[in-house]
C-alpha cells in the first residue's frame, strides 16, 4: 500500500472537490446526512448502549459516505442504501474498528476526566452543557485542550482505516497504521485542508453574520438561527464529500485493485 505524499496547495482543493461531489446530486446528498442523522438519533435513544453503539458505526458509515462521492465521481446520484452497505458486506473489520473508536474515544474523554472531574465528558456523552460556572475555569479549559490533543492521534488513525478495510482489503489492524501514516507524511495537505475548512466553516460565516447582526439589528439577528442551520446543511455533504477527495489524492492510484 503506498501512500501519495502532497503539499499544502493539495490540501486546500478538497475541501471544493467535495463541493463539487455534492452539487452533483445535492438531494440525494440531503437525503443520505438526514438518514445518517436519524440513525444515529434512534441508536442513541437506547439507554447505556447506544452512545457506544453510535460510535461503533462511525467508521462504517463512513465508507458509506465515501461510496456515495465515488458514485457522484462518475456522474451517479448516489443511493441511500450506499450508506449502509458497507456494514453488510464488510462487517467483521468495520465493527472491529468501530470497538477501537470507541475505546479510543472513551480514553481521550477519561483523560480528559482528569483535568476537570469530568465535566466535559459528561457534556459529550449526555449533551448537557455544564454550568456556566464550569465553563469558564481552567480546569475545563484544560479538558477540552487535553481532549483535542489526543484525539488528534485518533483522527489520524481513523481517517483512511475504514476504507482502506473495505475497498482495499486491508486487515484493521494495518489499515490504522497506513491511515496513521499516511496522514502523517501528508501534514502539510492536511494543515491545508484544515485552514480551508476554517475560512469556509468559521471565518466567513462569522463575517456575514455580524455583518448582518450590524446591519439589519435586532431584525437580522431573528434570521441568525435559519442562516446558521443553512450553512450546516451546505457545509456536512461538502465536508463528508471532501473526504473522499482526500482519499483519491493519498491512495487513489491504488484504487484499481481496490474492492
Amino acid at each position: 500500500m503506498k501512500a501519495a505524499v502532497l503539499g499544502f496547495a493539495a490540501g486546500t482543493r478538497w475541501l471544493a472537490r467535495g463541493w463539487r461531489l455534492f452539487r452533483v446530486a445535492p438531494l440525494a446528498w440531503l437525503a443520505l446526512v438526514v438518514a445518517y442523522l436519524f440513525a444515529m438519533l434512534i441508536v442513541n435513544l437506547v439507554p447505556l448502549v447506544g452512545p457506544v453503539a453510535s460510535l461503533v458505526l462511525i467508521p462504517g458509515l463512513s465508507v458509506g459516505f465515501m461510496a456515495a462521492a465515488r458514485s457522484c465521481e462518475r456522474g451517479q446520484a448516489p443511493q441511500l442504501p450506499q450508506l449502509f452497505e458497507p456494514l453488510r458486506d464488510h462487517p467483521r473489520e468495520l465493527l472491529a474498528l468501530g470497538a477501537g473508536y470507541a475505546l479510543a474515544i472513551a480514553v481521550v474523554l477519561a483523560a480528559s476526566a482528569l483535568a476537570d472531574g469530568g465535566a466535559l465528558a459528561r457534556w459529550l456523552v449526555t449533551g448537557r452543557s455544564p454550568p456556566a460556572e464550569v465553563l469558564g475555569t481552567d480546569a475545563f479549559l484544560a479538558a477540552l485542550v487535553a481532549a483535542g490533543a489526543l484525539y488528534v492521534p485518533v483522527l489520524m488513525l481513523w481517517w483512511y482505516a475504514p476504507v482502506l478495510c473495505a475497498w482495499h482489503r486491508t486487515p484493521p489492524a494495518r489499515a490504522l497504521f497506513y491511515s496513521f501514516f499516511a496522514c502523517l507524511l501528508n501534514w502539510r495537505a492536511f494543515f491545508g485542508y484544515g485552514a480551508a475548512l476554517a475560512l469556509v466553516t468559521i471565518a466567513v460565516p462569522s463575517a456575514v453574520l455580524t455583518a448582518l447582526a450590524l446591519v439589519a439589528g435586532e431584525a437580522g439577528r431573528a434570521h441568525i438561527g435559519p442562516l446558521v442551520f443553512g450553512v450546516v446543511i451546505l457545509v456536512m455533504p461538502t465536508l463528508l464529500a471532501s473526504f473522499y477527495a482526500s482519499y483519491r489524492d493519498v491512495f487513489g492510484a491504488a484504487e484499481a485493485g481496490a474492492a
